[in-house]
């Protein structure tokens, strides 16, 4: 039975080593190398040292090692555990778990993800969770900045939020380009319901857009005003930075809403006249059949005397008095263009 359970717990920690992106200390800023996970308590005891830590969608066997070796909460991982978390901060003792969405374009939808964040003074566990971009080429450019990386964890939060948040924008540039292309649809007197459709999927992904980022705002004023010993103070203005960043997506996501209600106004605007110039079409050719077909009901009667009847111009005569009607109708309708 001993080799079996060997072999298990092996297996385990293979799977659970693919899970970890990289996980490296820095100290004083500089990185000074990797750390294997059951060592992280042991390097946290050092002066001016923390730890940054990646994860990509982290099983509960794995989070409870980073629990021992972190001291977290019980709540924290198991939310951790689990995807489909709200935008979120949350104070454990002298640890935050916070949780942020990640917005993507792919083709023509948006592809929605988490990253949640575990933040303590001497350290940053980052798990992934759904469509999400790699944290490497942040981790360069934070490593390329060892006097702010020395600042701690915070600053490492900060540039991973700012990354998120930088990769809305071509989000809304997408959706800005569907909308155009609606729009051109609309104005161009093509009315259809695949243009009404695609007008209701590009506001439900606007309302999901706006529900991911409109937390992010809270988050970051309460990272500026409490938290010191994870957020120092010369830290916190970078999260007013972010912040600043929110607000204008935020703006655009509101103009474009606006944008849309409106371009659905005129969709069924344009829906209304041209359904109205269908009925006058018809009703102007109702009116011009309804001269024959009164005549032709009246000569249905079948009186015993119509004087008309024994005249031999009759026939020709009384066609062409419906003919004429009808013409001089027809000339009336199409001036005043219900033709």
């Amino acid at each position: 039975m001993a080799p079996a359970v060997q072999r298990e717990k092996l297996v385990t920690e293979q799977i659970d080593s693919s899970r970890v992106m990289r996980c490296v200390a820095y100290q004083n800023g500089v990185s000074i190398g990797d750390v294997r996970i059951e060592d992280i308590s042991e390097v946290l005891q050092r002066e001016h040292t923390f730890v940054w830590l990646g994860l990509r969608e982290a099983n509960s066997e794995l989070l409870i090692k980073i629990q021992q070796e972190f001291g977290l909460h019980d709540l924290a991982i198991e939310d951790a555990c689990m995807a489909h978390q709200r935008p979120k901060i949350e104070e454990y003792g002298e640890s935050l778990f916070m949780v942020l969405h990640t917005a993507h374009p792919y083709g023509d939808q948006i592809e929605f993800g988490e990253t949640h964040f575990f933040l303590g003074p001497r350290f940053l566990v980052t798990v992934r969770h759904g469509y999400s971009t790699s944290h490497s080429k942040v981790r360069e450019r934070c490593e390329a900045m060892p006097k702010q990386l020395a600042k701690g964890p915070g600053f490492a939060l900060y540039s991973i939020m700012d990354f998120i948040v930088d990769n809305y924008m071509p989000v809304i540039d997408g959706l800005q380009e569907r909308f155009d292309v609606l729009e051109s649809a609309i104005f161009e007197y093509r009315p259809s319901q695949q243009t009404m459709e695609g007008l209701y999927e590009l506001k439900r992904e606007l309302l999901l857009l706006e529900s991911a980022i409109n937390p992010v705002i809270d988050i970051c004023n309460e990272l500026m005003r409490f938290h010191k010993e994870a957020i120092p103070k010369d830290v916190r203005v970078y999260f007013r930075d972010i912040a600043d960043h929110i607000k204008r997506i935020d703006q655009a996501i509101h103009g474009m809403r606006e944008m849309l209600f409106a371009a659905m106004q005129v969709h069924l605007t344009f829906e209304t006249v041209r359904q109205n110039e269908v009925v006058k079409r018809l009703a102007g050719w109702g009116a011009i059949l309804a001269i024959p077909t009164m005549v032709f009901s009246w000569y249905g009667m079948n009186f015993r005397h119509m004087p008309e009847l024994d005249w031999e111009y009759s026939y020709p005569a009384v066609v062409g008095g419906v003919a004429l009607c009808s013409l001089l109708l027809y000339l009336r309708l199409k001036r005043a263009g219900w033709l």
